[in-house]
């Protein structure tokens, strides 16, 4: 329940979200698909929470940087790729993996099951990017690396190209 600043009684329009199995807005990306169970409208957009699902053999986003969000991922099946830089990490059932602003980061579903991930955008900046991809998606075509870089730019996000 959420207080006003000075004074113990709830605000008349404070509400508990709640989404039960199914419900949530789904977002096709290809052979990922997302299910976004909090975009941040009912958190004062501290936070957003997505439920992704990875079919085998997925490749993840090209490698890149939030400068303005932290991104968590925690594996609810299977195994997931992350890369870091020129680090790989295998995270599997069980495992969360926290990336802060800046670094650079993709995953990848090498398996032959699918992988569920639960997805944590603080703040909740990077859900409207998830969108954006669809409408290209949508278009029939694969987005151009450029596409992908254009719809990063506009979430504080951006390629991570000039690795050392």
């Amino acid at each position: 329940m959420t207080e006003e600043a000075g004074t113990n009684e709830p605000q008349a329009d404070s509400a508990v979200s709640v989404v039960g199995p199914g419900e949530g807005e789904t977002i096709v990306l290809g052979t990922t698909r997302m299910r976004v169970l909090e975009d941040g409208s009912h958190t004062g957009h501290r936070l957003a929470i997505a439920e992704s699902v990875l079919a085998p053999h997925t490749q993840g986003p090209p490698q890149h940087r939030h400068s303005q969000h932290d991104e968590g991922f925690y594996v609810l099946s299977g195994t997931v790729r992350f890369t870091v830089g020129n680090e790989e990490y295998d995270a599997t059932t069980g495992t969360l993996v926290m990336v802060p602003p800046g670094t650079p980061h993709t995953f990848a579903n090498l398996s032959d099951q699918p992988v569920v991930m639960l997805s944590t955008f603080t703040p909740d900046l990077y859900v409207q990017y998830f969108r954006d991809l669809e409408k290209v998606l949508a278009g029939g075509r694969p987005p151009t690396p450029r596409d992908t870089a254009d719809a990063m730019s506009r979430y504080a996000t951006e390629p991570a190209t000039d690795l050392a």
